[in-house]
Order: C-alpha cells, then sequence, then structure tokens
C-alpha cells in the first residue's frame, strides 16, 4: 500500500472551524478540548466519510473517477468513540448521514448552546458582552508581550500559559461568539459585517497556529469588535 500524504493545514485548520470544538455526530455533540485534559489537548479525530483504496467502511460509495479522499469535503471531524462507530457499522453510518452531520452541525450545536437569532441588537450585545469580557481578562494576564504579533519565545512559561488558555479558553470562546454573531447579522450595519468578517479572519489564524501549528498568519484582534450591536 502506497504511503498516504498528511492531509494539509489548510484541510485541518477548515475542519477544525467547521467542527467549532465540537464532535460533529449529532447526538454526540461533546468537546474535542475535554476539560479533563485541562482544555488545551484535543482529542479529535480525521473520519473519512469515504475511505482510500477499494476497501474500509463506505468504500461501495467511491467514485469510479480520480478520488482524494483527503479533501475536506470527503472529511468529519469526529471524537475517538464516534470514529470507531461509524467506521464499525458503515450500513448504520452511510455517507448521506455523515455529510448531513457535518453540513448541519452549527445548526445543531447553536441549539444544544442555546445560541439564537435575537429580536433586538441590546440583547445580541448582551449575548456576546461576556464571552470578550473574559477573553479580554485572560489575554492582560496571560499573553506574552507582543502576543497580539505571535512575536514570543515559545519555550517560556508565560507563553505555555498562554497557549493553554487560548486552546482552553479563548478559542471555544471565540467559537461561540462567532455562532452567536452570525445568528443576529440580520442586526448588524455594514461596518459591522466588515468587522465580522476581519473577526473570523482573526479567530482562522489563532486556530492555524493554536491547533495547527502554523506560526506568524493571525490578524490582530479587530477593535472595532468591542462595539458590536452596542
Amino acid at each position: 500500500m502506497a504511503n498516504r500524504k498528511a492531509i494539509p493545514t489548510a484541510t485541518r485548520l477548515r475542519l477544525f472551524a467547521a467542527a467549532s470544538g465540537y464532535c460533529q455526530k449529532p447526538d454526540c455533540l461533546e468537546a474535542l478540548f475535554p476539560a479533563e485534559m485541562g482544555g488545551d489537548k484535543h482529542i479529535a479525530e480525521m473520519a473519512h466519510v469515504i475511505p482510500h483504496g477499494d476497501a474500509g467502511p463506505r468504500h461501495n460509495d467511491r467514485p469510479a473517477d480520480d478520488f482524494d479522499a483527503d479533501t475536506f469535503e470527503n472529511l468529519i471531524l469526529l471524537c475517538p468513540t464516534c470514529h470507531t462507530k461509524v467506521d464499525k457499522d458503515p450500513e448504520a453510518y452511510p455517507r448521506n448521514a455523515l455529510l448531513d452531520w457535518k453540513a448541519n452541525h452549527h445548526a445543531r450545536l447553536a441549539l444544544k448552546q442555546g445560541i439564537k437569532a435575537y429580536e433586538d441588537r441590546a440583547q445580541a450585545r448582551e449575548a456576546i458582552a461576556d464571552i470578550q469580557a473574559e477573553n479580554r481578562a485572560i489575554w492582560e494576564k496571560f499573553a506574552p508581550e507582543h502576543g497580539s504579533e505571535f512575536e514570543y519565545n515559545p519555550e517560556s512559561g508565560a507563553a505555555a500559559a498562554w497557549e493553554q488558555r487560548v486552546r482552553s479558553v479563548i478559542l471555544p470562546n471565540h467559537f461561540r461568539a462567532l455562532a452567536i454573531i452570525e445568528a443576529n447579522l440580520g442586526l448588524a450595519t455594514e461596518d459591522e459585517r466588515r468587522t465580522f468578517a476581519e473577526y473570523q479572519e482573526h479567530v482562522r489564524g489563532l486556530s492555524e497556529r493554536h491547533v495547527c501549528g502554523v506560526a506568524g498568519r493571525a490578524i490582530r484582534f479587530p477593535g472595532s469588535m468591542e462595539g458590536m450591536f452596542a
């Protein structure tokens, strides 16, 4: 068997962003950065909807022409337990079911977390205010000097504490805030929509660094986020 190539960083990043830190099996939705592990190590596994080659779970759905099994479209992020379940019983977990889980993950996760569309801007603002306050407090206490530009010694104790807080608290908070804002974009102004786009890029960059290990791509947290829905 030929050696498999590593799944590209960009694909891994998209998977983690699409999962927002939670298993994509709808009756699971468990945290992929478990609190009992300190919240700074993930248990996520990238499961193939259609496998490599002509064997493995759901291999009968493999297209006849050239097919890259390692694309974002053919991968789903699961906890180890759910990954085992879907691959051991492929008839109970067919291709269309897995793709449905992935396509509707954010809606199901939002429902579980109580995220909804609000009637007015004040309610939307209140929903994200505590999240922003917690992230700001952690930033002020733990971020190494020049941390917003990621110019610090990765071997220092301060950097290690900051890395742990980013993965265990800040990123999950960002994912939740993104979901709240996305559910309430109808209340946003044009300027706020632009701010939201910048915020998405900021979170994407943090994920690249702290989940995928790719340094130097994050943009600064947009200061205008402090006024979102204000």
